[in-house]
């Protein structure tokens, strides 16, 4: 086979396969992380499923095993803010699976943070989701490091941020802020962890047709995507999801660092 300036011309060398990855996807009990669980297991891969909502990530997990067998998923209920659930979700990845080649960082919340709100609401929901939204990335990147270094196509994570990131909604201080520090904990961990092979970018979903967005009424939801949205539409959990797989593909070797914006063009209209 030709080569050209160091690379082989020809066939392609790079894999686009996850199948017996394994990968761990928390928040997967509904809406992207569900979508998430779902597609990296139509792909071949072993889905750890981690949510704090058990009936939920039951019937995720139940719907992959009954498609791909059991050894598909496994579900660990788990609370990704505290030191013990972040404990559990890593014992039960590695009691199944023995590795973990992907981490999905996608669980979050939003709850009303506004400059105005009452003190005690305002510091129980400003320290609620950042502990969810960010410090519990930080703390599950550090806590599967070990099994990510070994991984031979290099271990990929993705955390899931918002447009949010990028720019604001009033009265959602806490959601905001998080989302911000989440791209700045992506762009330090990816230089930080460069020289490994580890791959570490971030997603940013706009209007996203999920729990969080569920209680917005169609019509608002329609108008909002017309004067705001270039696609016109609200996008699906899986449309945020096959992004994610992308990034994780053995063949994204060469992507870290990155902000990629999923929002059907919203942010361009600010």
């Amino acid at each position: 086979m030709r080569r050209k300036g160091g690379f082989q011309v020809g066939l392609s060398q790079l894999s686009r396969s996850v199948s017996g990855k394994t990968v761990v996807v928390t928040g997967a009990g509904s809406g992207m992380g569900r979508a998430t669980a779902f597609l990296f297991a139509d792909e071949g891969a072993h889905v750890v499923g981690v949510d704090v909502n058990a009936d939920a990530l039951m019937e995720t997990v139940t719907q992959i095993q009954d498609e791909y067998g059991k050894s598909s998923a496994v579900q660990c209920v788990a609370n990704v803010a505290t030191p013990d659930g972040r404990q559990m979700i890593h014992d039960a990845a590695l009691s199944s699976y023995q590795t973990v080649d992907v981490l999905v960082n996608n669980a979050g919340i939003s709850k009303v943070s506004s400059v105005r709100s009452d003190e005690e609401t305002f510091t129980q929901n400003w320290d609620t989701t950042l502990a969810i939204n960010l410090s519990a990335h930080a703390h599950l990147i550090r806590l599967f490091l070990p099994q990510l270094l070994e991984c031979e196509s290099g271990g990929r994570i993705v955390n899931i941020a918002s447009t949010e990131a990028i720019v604001a909604t009033s009265g959602l201080a806490a959601y905001t802020a998080s989302k911000h520090g989440v791209i700045g904990l992506t762009k330090s961990f990816a230089v930080e962890l460069g020289g490994t092979g580890i791959t570490v970018n971030a997603i940013c979903p706009g209007p996203i047709e999920t729990g969080m967005t569920a209680s917005i009424d169609q019509e608002s939801k329609q108008k909002y995507a017309r004067r705001r949205v270039s696609l016109r539409r609200y996008g699906q959990p899986e449309e945020v999801a096959h992004m994610t797989l992308s990034l994780c593909l053995p063949a994204a070797s060469f992507i870290t660092g990155a902000t990629v914006v999923v929002d059907g063009g919203m942010t361009i209209h600010h």
